[in-house]
């Protein structure tokens, strides 16, 4: 394999473009060579912890939303991880938004819906590991302008919740925050325990 290939399978990113301090990360995290900028193969390897085994997978709903990797330009995180430990399991959902099987934000400029859809997709999520709104214990949910419209959110999450008969409530927090593009107006991401 080329230097040239390497840089494009493995590492992603364009050797000849680092910073000095971005060469100088890599070196130390042990990604490239001191001399040459070669990539050096990676050492880690997963490793289990004592007796208790901890296992993990990705979690899908292509039903509702594409992969992120998906993207023209690819992003490097998993819908969800389930994790195991035990006989208890922990579904950790990325932050979530109004996103469509093809990787496409859906009702734009229409904070509402957004927001409808955005709990859908979790809720397939949810699903897909045999789980659901009851499971939640943390909602962590980015508005775009949290002073315009959280009322609205906070209402369509009440409607929801009350809906489900949610009791107790997950524990949650409303954080105003720039999201990863433009036209997304929410975002949310979600903790769930399961028993294996």
């Amino acid at each position: 394999m080329t230097n040239d290939s390497l840089k494009t399978a493995e590492l992603l990113i364009d050797l000849e473009r680092l910073s000095g301090g971005e060469k100088e990360e890599l070196v130390k995290l042990g990604i490239i060579a001191t001399e040459a900028d070669q990539i050096l193969p990676s050492l880690a390897a997963p490793r289990s912890q004592g007796e208790t085994v901890i296992r993990k997978r990705a979690i899908h709903a292509p039903q509702v939303l594409n992969e992120a990797y998906h993207y023209a330009r690819p992003s490097s995180f998993s819908r969800g991880l389930r994790v195991d430990i035990g006989n208890v399991t922990v579904l950790l959902i990325s932050g979530t938004a109004s996103i469509n099987e093809e990787g496409k934000t859906i009702h734009v400029g229409d904070f509402r819906a957004q927001t409808w859809r955005t709990y859908r997709n979790i809720s397939t999520l949810l699903k897909a590991e045999n789980a659901t709104w009851h499971d939640v214990i943390r909602a962590t949910c980015y508005l775009r302008d949290i002073e315009r419209d959280y009322k609205d959110f906070n209402e369509i999450r009440t409607a929801f919740f009350s809906w489900l008969g949610l009791d107790p409530l997950p524990a949650s927090v409303g954080v105003q925050a720039r999201l990863c593009r433009e036209d997304l107006l929410v975002e949310i991401e979600a903790v769930a325990l399961i028993q294996s």
